[in-house]
């Protein structure tokens, strides 16, 4: 029984977090617990030493002197802030009557607004609620499909998952440790590429079922000519102005991501006090819920950093190396089985409990097949952005369920009665847009050059050469050698070095 224990601490480790996590037990505590059990039995079977556990102070600390991780209280606070200023409703309330004559128009204005909003809030909560809030009582009022007014306010909202600055892309960079920066950068392009997707699957709704999403009639479109105009122009520019101030300054190098979160937050607070929403109470909820949440990312982060430690220590990176290197298709077919597991685990697992758990698993294997890890990590971005949507424990879903009418009420404008949004509604519209986002991964795959990194190719170390020009203080013996390196390349470098000295000493 030891040595069963012994040859199969690894496998049997990560099963019994995947039972724990079954069982409903705390992400962060479960991690943490399975860490711990199975240090203290590897130290009682003896293939552990008790200063393994030692580490942990340290790596504790390590993680409360990230400078990285504080971009994730600066941009949810800056969410809460926008979010509670009223600015989500002005901008569905002026682009809902610009895209109005459209067919369809306020299911893109929803698109649109949910875009802008992800560059903004970088919040998924904030975003399904806001647009739940206000955008879909009034396509309900204008005769919207259920299930199309429901996913595309749902799945919008999930932009703000992929299109900077998003709060993954900030674990996701640190998991994989590479720079906020790049993944900001390489994310844009895949974002805006997804929100135009949804934009036509709006359109091929329009033009397969007009009912679906009709227009906005005559007497709803309030705003016309140069009074329109002028309200687009005065309510894009506060949010241009601000995305500028924290992606710009980001990507111009003027600022670092935590500085250019910092910039964001104080940059929400001037536009809620312009628009005099600035209140005492604003600001105690939005910090209350800045804390809980950092809290949540950083209790997480630390249960990750006890199971990594002793996963490590009984060399559970080389099992699941092993077991994902052998897989047929190489590349192709290491990316086509791990989305297909972030893919089922999203069903169970949110995207922060993915990004702690399954990321630095799997990041060491696929930096040794040759895959750049920038565009590896918005991959498996835009493959957990299904977490959010779905059915039946998305976390989008829900947001929404929780402000979406569930009974008949009657419409203060129209004065008619409107039937409630059942959670099959909201189910069923959500699956398009999972299929939407699944396209998206293959598209990611298929065409890596929109991310700006593409995945690498492996070099053969195993017969590279390399040139080593030693200075000469005396004679020299013989001229610089070529090196053949074998499998030991360090050992074969280190024995020519001493070759060379020795000759050029005597």
């Amino acid at each position: 029984m030891t040595e069963f224990l012994i040859a199969n601490m690894a496998p049997l480790m990560f099963m019994a977090l995947v039972l724990f996590l079954l069982l409903g037990y705390p992400v962060a505590f479960a991690l943490a617990a399975n860490g711990l059990a199975f240090g203290l039995l590897g130290i009682e079977l003896g293939l552990l030493q008790p200063q393994l556990l030692q580490a942990l102070p340290e790596r504790v600390f390590g993680i409360m002197r990230n400078d990285t991780l504080l971009a994730i209280p600066f941009f949810t606070f800056m969410g809460l802030i926008l979010e509670r200023s009223g600015m989500a409703e002005d901008l569905l309330d002026t682009i809902g009557q610009l895209f109005g004559p459209l067919r369809g128009g306020l299911a893109y204005a929803v698109v649109f607004v949910g875009a802008l909003l992800a560059a903004t809030t970088g919040v998924v909560a904030a975003s399904v609620i806001s647009m739940g809030l206000i955008s879909l009582p009034i396509m309900l009022r204008y005769g919207y499909d259920r299930r199309v007014a429901t996913g595309i306010i749902a799945a919008s909202g999930t932009l703000a998952q992929i299109i900077p600055p998003s709060l993954v892309l900030i674990v996701m960079a640190d998991q994989l440790g590479r720079s906020v920066g790049d993944m900001y950068e390489g994310a844009l392009v895949p974002g805006l590429i997804l929100t135009a997707l949804y934009g036509g699957y709006i359109l091929l709704i329009t033009l397969l079922r007009p009912h679906a999403a009709p227009a906005l009639p005559p007497e709803a479109r309030t705003l016309r000519g140069f009074k329109l105009l002028q309200r687009v122009l005065f309510s894009l520019v506060p949010p241009l102005v601000l995305i500028f101030l924290v992606l710009g300054t980001i990507f111009m190098g003027i600022a670092t991501p935590t500085e250019g979160g910092a910039m964001g937050a104080s940059g929400a607070l001037i536009l809620a006090l312009m628009k005099r929403k600035l209140t005492p109470t604003l600001l105690k909820q939005a910090m209350n819920s800045t804390a809980k949440l950092s809290s949540f990312v950083l209790f997480i982060l630390i249960g990750s950093t006890v199971f990594g430690l002793v996963f490590r220590a009984v060399n559970g990176d080389l099992w699941v190396e092993h077991l994902l290197t052998g897989l047929p298709g190489g590349q192709l077919g290491f990316l086509i089985v791990v989305n297909i597991l972030v893919f089922v685990l999203a069903f169970f697992l949110d995207f922060f409990e993915l990004a702690f758990i399954i990321v630095p698993l799997l990041g060491p294997v696929a930096e040794k097949m040759g895959i750049d890890l920038i565009w590896f990590g918005i991959l498996l971005g835009v493959n957990m952005q299904t977490s959010f949507m779905h059915p039946p424990f998305g976390f989008a879903l829900f947001f929404l369920r929780s402000v979406a009418p569930k009974d008949e009420y009657t419409d203060k404008v129209t004065g008619k009665r409107i039937k409630g949004i059942s959670t099959g509604d909201i189910y069923r519209g959500a699956i398009p847009f999972v299929c939407i986002q699944i396209i998206m991964v293959a598209l990611v795959i298929a065409f890596p050059e929109m991310v700006g990194h593409a995945p690498n190719e492996v070099q053969d170390l195993d017969n590279i050469q390399i040139n080593i020009d030693v200075p000469s203080y005396g004679e020299v013996s013989q001229p610089p050698s070529s090196i053949p390196m074998d499998n030991n390349p360090g050992a074969d470098l280190q024995r020519q070095l001493e070759l060379q000295l020795q000759q050029d000493n005597q």
